[in-house]
């Protein structure tokens, strides 16, 4: 054993001489980033970098193990060249904490908000480089309250990060003396069938947010909360059952939204919304011009227009970038029939974690 450790020593230097390298390396790309105007996150290369090493592994540690390791490498490499300030709907340890971490690591400024509206007015008013929005739930589908604030900020979706959603019953408490749970609706929703099934006496109870419901339950005798893991161990709660969504595919995707979007590569999306006139056949008419482009179109969604009836935005998603040749042209195209086009973003495809 001691000749074991005294070989995991020598590799344990090796492995923090040859990351401060990578960091030295990284250092000297942000100089030309910064000469040349560039922004110090660049999302297309960190998924790059994160999808490499998963391919690259052959174990024992597994893959999702590995994105844990580098990511915090490449957070941390980053943060030598600038600290990140980035905004979510908080508090510490909801999902989209837990969705931020896996997008930007544990090196940078966090921001917790009361609202999808306020990460959206951090990063337009400068306070935060970037925010993390919640925008799909494969369960509840759409967020509308994201989808409507992209029609208030002039902010645009650099990347985009899938997040497995497990939810936990936590609590102080055995769970046959659980009185109430406490829980955001989606959360609650997302569980019905099980609470349904295993306590069906308890009073459902929502509040602003999973981690919300969490602080409650460490503090009100015969609670529970149905929230992440990771906030469970914040609050000092047990796991009274694990992983009792109903649906065990639930993902919820969220934006990365700032004033800039990313650059090819190679494996992209992009984000549009536009509003078209009122009048049979328009709808029709855009949808063809994708339909001619041979682009395929991964989510569209509508939504009425504030203040106005019979007025609606749309909102589309498609594979490819927008400096990719037929995009730019079925863009050019779009934007001579529609009253309004706004180009909210290409960015790399991304693998779920979680």
């Amino acid at each position: 054993m001691a000749t074991l450790r005294r070989q995991i020593d020598a590799l344990d230097r090796e492995v923090l001489e040859k990351i401060n390298q990578r960091a030295q390396l990284a250092l000297k790309i942000g100089e030309l980033k910064n000469t040349a105007g560039k922004t110090v996150y660049a999302p297309d290369r960190e998924e790059q970098v994160l999808s490499r090493v998963a391919e690259l592994n052959a174990g024992p540690l597994s893959e999702r193990c590995v994105r844990a390791v580098f990511r915090e490498v490449i957070s941390g490499s980053r943060a030598v060249e600038k600290i990140l300030r980035v905004a979510f709907l908080g508090p510490a340890y909801s999902y989209s904490h837990i969705a931020a971490i896996h997008r930007f690591g544990q090196s940078v400024e966090f921001l917790p908000v009361g609202t999808i509206g306020s990460v959206f007015e951090e990063v337009s008013e400068g306070q935060a480089n970037y925010g993390l929005v919640p925008i799909e739930n494969s369960t509840d589908g759409r967020i509308a309250d994201t989808l409507d604030n992209f029609t208030r900020y002039k902010v645009r979706i650099c990347a985009e990060v899938q997040l497995r959603i497990h939810h936990n019953l936590l609590g102080k408490c055995l769970r046959s003396d659980v009185k109430e749970i406490y829980s955001k609706p989606q959360a609650l929703s997302q569980c019905r069938k099980w609470l349904s099934t295993h306590l069906p006496i308890a009073r459902t109870i929502e509040v602003t947010s999973t981690s919300t419901a969490a602080q409650l339950a460490a503090e009100k005798p015969g609670a529970a909360a149905i929230a992440s893991a990771e906030a469970g161990i914040q609050y000092g709660l047990d796991v009274l059952a694990a992983d009792i969504e109903d649906n065990p595919d639930n993902l919820t995707r969220f934006a990365v939204i700032s004033h800039t979007t990313a650059d090819r590569s190679g494996s992209d999306k992009t984000s549009i919304m536009f509003q078209i006139r009122h009048q049979p056949g328009s709808l029709a008419d855009a949808m063809s011009i994708f339909k001619r482009h041979k682009l395929n179109m991964n989510w569209i969604e509508s939504f009425p227009v504030a203040g106005s009836q019979g007025s609606y935005w749309f909102f589309i998603e498609l594979d490819g970038h927008q400096q990719d040749t037929k995009v730019r042209r079925a863009l050019d195209l779009l934007n001579k029939k529609a009253l309004r086009l706004d180009i909210l973003g290409s960015y790399a495809r991304s693998a779920a974690v979680g």
